[in-house]
């Protein structure tokens, strides 16, 4: 697990692929993250408070859950291991966790428990109010008796372990104190996102992930510079019996700590605008864990973690970065980190919630986009010059042959996405399974639906869908004389 990092970021992208399917056990504090999007145009009579007119309202998995999405983004397979208040959020936050594929949850139940709830009020992009709801109690023995079972059972067999304590009851000192013994006795790294000043009750990790603030609370010492940090961490170490800390140090980076007497790893931060901190330390947490049960040693693992931040802290709300992202980040494909033109549907919906965080126009238009022509080129620019943001849903092959027979696509759908990824007027390409983009339009909810002007609008898939919750469908005009099908007869001939 220890080592010196690798020096390339292309080498370090290469091991971005070594993620895929390592098995990770979550264990922490679940929660449920509610974020009330709209905007602001005045100021209350009320008082000095500004006027939140809603637009929208999300909710997605919080605390330990993030956790479990990242890893799964990563493409990670998640055992998942917390506690859920008997009420509607914690029903709701089950129902989260069973539509993300990779992930086998172990939630007890608390009679009696209030499910922790964290509203954000958003305009802009800007957070203006947090406001929770959660019970301050212990969980009860009975039900803490049974996540301990589950944790230790699990331990022993997932490649890495990441318990995110947010000090909400669930890692209690005895759960935690045997979950990691349990990962010792298997020879497994585990990872921990701290709370608290009492850094001693995880004794044995592998490694911690705590942020400055953290850091200066629990080793009461300063933390000014660099050389004060390490200096902290290496106490923390020596005192808590713990073999590694990276300490998260927001707009400065990261730095990394090991045992053995080696000098710190001080990372820069990787993010060129930040738009939300919301979740970044689960980000981290997951993907350390990810990466070290990936064989990685603990100074890559970290440079793939703090990567992987840069990518998180540029979108709004509790976000994932994916497998695909960092690749891409790490190779600097484009010119902003994590701004990969082609993505998969939970990612592109990610991307779509950031944009509108951000107050931009979401466009949406589809088909197969085989041989690309100036129809194609005609109708995608008339596509974006309606919308802020546009992303293009492709049909797959095996839906191309479904609809236009065998023979079809001439070009496979990663050569299609590529050549629509290097548009301009293209922002986003989601590949699609299916022969109709009605799912995608719905997981997506673009604002503006484009389409040929050989449709009428009652024709148009998924217009319906639009205007239902007040998008608007357009018709674009038609460029004459140009056709995939014609092209290709021609060429036949």
């Amino acid at each position: 697990m220890t080592g010196q990092a690798m020096t390339g970021r292309a080498e370090l992208a290469g091991l971005v692929e070594r993620l895929s399917g390592v098995s990770v056990l979550c264990l922490g504090d679940l929660m449920l993250d509610r974020f009330v999007y709209g905007s602001v145009e005045r100021i209350s009579p009320e008082g000095p408070i500004p006027v939140l007119r809603i637009d929208r309202e999300a909710a997605m998995l919080g605390g330990a859950g993030n956790v479990v999405r990242n890893v799964v983004a990563l493409g990670g397979q998640a055992s998942f291991a917390s506690v859920v208040g008997d009420d509607a959020a914690g029903r709701e936050v089950t129902g989260l966790i069973a539509t993300i594929d990779a992930v086998e949850p172990y939630l007890v139940v608390a009679r009696g428990r209030e499910t922790t709830i964290k509203t954000r009020y958003i305009a802009s992009g800007q957070q203006l109010l947090r406001a929770d709801r959660e019970t301050v109690a212990p969980v009860a023995p009975s039900a803490i008796g049974d996540l301990r079972r589950v944790a230790v059972s699990e331990a022993g067999e997932a490649a890495a372990t990441v318990l995110s304590d947010y000090g909400k009851g669930a890692l209690t000192d005895e759960v935690i104190a045997d979950v990691i013994a349990a990962c010792g006795a298997a020879g497994r790294p585990v990872v921990i996102d701290p709370k608290g000043t009492d850094f001693t009750r995880y004794a044995g990790a592998s490694a911690i992930t705590p942020n400055v603030a953290e850091l200066a609370e629990a080793s009461r010492m300063p933390v000014t510079g660099e050389a004060e940090i390490a200096a902290a961490a290496a106490a923390i170490m020596a005192e808590c019996a713990i073999a590694a800390v990276l300490v998260t140090r927001g707009a400065a980076g990261m730095t990394l700590i090991e045992g053995g007497g080696g000098e710190p790893l001080h990372l820069p931060a990787e993010g060129r605008e930040v738009f939300d901190v919301s979740g970044a330390g689960d980000t981290v947490a997951a993907a350390l864990a990810t990466a070290l049960g990936a064989g990685l040693v603990l100074a890559d693992a970290a440079r793939l973690a703090n990567a992987a931040a840069g990518i998180v802290v540029g979108k709004v709300g509790t976000a994932v970065a994916s497998a695909g992202e960092l690749f891409g980040a790490l190779h600097a494909q484009e010119l902003l980190l994590g701004e990969r033109k082609v993505a998969g549907t939970v990612e592109a919906i990610d991307r779509v919630e950031a944009w509108r965080g951000r107050g931009l126009d979401i466009g949406f238009t589809n088909g197969v986009f085989d041989l690309l022509h100036p129809g194609h080129i005609s109708l995608l620019d008339q596509a974006k010059a309606a919308c802020d943001r546009l992303v293009v849903g492709l049909n797959s092959d095996a839906s191309v042959r479904r609809i236009k027979g065998e023979g079809r696509p001439v070009q496979t759908e990663a050569a299609r996405a590529a050549v629509l990824s290097s548009l301009s007027a293209v922002d986003l390409v989601v590949v699609f399974a299916e022969d109709t983009p009605v799912r995608l339009i719905e997981a997506l909810r673009p604002d503006v639906l484009v389409k040929g002007a050989d449709y009428a609008i009652g024709e148009v898939v998924g217009g319906d869908i639009v205007e239902g919750y007040g998008g608007k469908v357009l018709l674009a005009d038609l460029l004459a004389g140009h056709s995939t099908t014609a092209t290709i007869e021609r060429l036949s001939n």
